[in-house]
């Protein structure tokens, strides 16, 4: 794929320096070359009057999908070029996203992606001045997470056949997600040897190469431990990945998006809201904690949160249902 220099130079940046993960890389590098592709279709520069498509226009919340032909057309907009943008430039491609009807969200996305880019370039000396810093980000709509109540998890949880291999490694999957409010990016990376059975932990490896120990229930350990007593007795392939927690019928180890089919079948067994993610699990995990007198500190701690206000989150959710409870039980309310 041919790529834009100093965009390439970020990305890896990103990689190498930051230890960002494929998938945020990923996006970053969708809406850099979003970015580019409007400079050069309103004639910013090197290819100016070049037919560039517009990127897709269908709004709302766009999903970020790596460049395919668009990135040789962004490889011709010149370093120079992405390092002579002027704020009303940058105004422009806002104005742009608001005309096309892209979510708040997803405008204050592509926004931090232009942040990050010219911080990295002002780090590097490339720039004497942000074009980004005198623009705020879009007021956010406040969406609460969402969660399941206990009776909902907990028929979930019983939905796959624990009396197979793979009904017992689903179970196990899903109890832990719930015990321990892992990633399912972290959960995917665990090994056999991150299962602390006697001290009832969990090593987690989490976001930026940070690393930390978490409480699992003893309900999970016993999941897990029924699966790995199942899966000895199973037949492995001659690859299969002898140290991975969780793995497919071939043994290797599952990925992301596995769990997130294997979530989808439960809930359609089960008939839950089909829209529930193995990510509602940590906002369910986040909330009960919460809700059964968990310390704020805990939770931020137990979530790996770098930031305590990304987990202050949850006590609105919290809130929401006292007030929710005064209504329905004061008599003046």
């Amino acid at each position: 794929m041919t790529e834009n220099p100093l965009i390439e130079e970020f990305l890896n940046y990103l990689r190498y320096e930051r230890h960002f993960s494929p998938h945020t890389a990923k996006c970053y590098a969708a809406d850099l070359h979003q970015y580019v592709e409007f400079l050069i279709r309103t004639g910013h520069g090197v290819g100016a009057g070049t037919e560039a498509a517009y990127p897709s226009a269908g709004g709302g919340t766009a999903v970020a999908t790596a460049p395919t032909a668009s990135a040789a057309v962004a490889a011709t907009l010149s370093r120079e070029t992405l390092l002579s943008v002027e704020t009303d430039d940058v105004r422009t491609f806002l104005a742009f996203l608001k005309e096309q009807e892209y979510s708040k969200s997803t405008t204050a996305r592509k926004l931090a992606t232009l942040r990050s880019f010219y911080k990295f370039c002002l780090k590097r000396s490339y720039l004497s001045a942000n074009p980004v810093a005198t623009i705020r980000t879009p007021k956010q709509e406040k969406r609460l997470p969402k969660f399941l109540e206990l009776s909902q998890v907990t028929q979930l949880l019983e939905t796959p056949d624990a009396t197979t291999v793979l009904g017992a490694r689903d179970r196990a999957m899903l109890e832990t997600m719930y015990s321990t409010g892992v990633r399912v990016s972290e959960l995917v990376a665990l090994n056999i040897d991150d299962v602390d059975t006697l001290g009832e932990a969990l090593h987690v490896r989490g976001k930026g190469r940070k690393e930390r120990v978490t409480p699992i229930s003893k309900a999970a350990l016993d999941s897990i431990r029924r699966y790995l007593e199942m899966r000895k007795g199973n037949q492995q392939s001659p690859d299969h990945d002898a140290e991975a927690l969780f793995v497919n019928k071939h043994g290797r180890r599952l990925s992301t998006r596995s769990v997130r089919r294997k979530l989808d079948k439960y809930l359609l067994q089960c008939g839950m809201d089909p829209s529930i993610s193995p990510h509602t699990l940590r906002h369910t995990f986040a909330t009960h904690m919460l809700n059964n007198g968990a310390d704020l500190r805990s939770v931020q701690e137990l979530l790996g949160h770098q930031s305590l206000s990304t987990t202050q989150v949850y006590t609105q959710v919290t809130t929401q249902r006292l007030k929710d409870a005064y209504d329905e039980a004061h008599p003046r309310s």
